[in-house]
């Protein structure tokens, strides 16, 4: 089974990767395809962490939301000052 979750988690992660490029793409705007970009890498850390819980992947995916928060937080105030 965590095989099978590994290669989910990674799956995940290269379909984030390619829905954020597609999205840039398509909207021309950083904001949103942060934000896509950072779900799908939660969503990947979260299905590591049912792979394998410990404290290592528990602090990746703490990390990860928070720099999900921290960068979308910028970004809002950064567009919030441009406009």
């Amino acid at each position: 089974m965590t095989a099978v979750l590994h290669q989910t988690a990674l799956l995940v992660t290269l379909l984030g990767l390619l829905s954020a490029a597609c999205a840039g793409l398509r909207l021309r705007r950083v904001q949103p395809t942060v934000a896509l970009l950072t779900d799908f890498l939660l969503a990947a850390g979260l299905i590591r962490l049912a792979a394998v819980p410990s404290w290592t992947s528990l602090t990746i995916a703490a990390a990860t939301v928070a720099v999900r928060m921290l960068v979308n937080a910028g970004l809002r105030a950064l567009a919030a000052r441009h406009a």
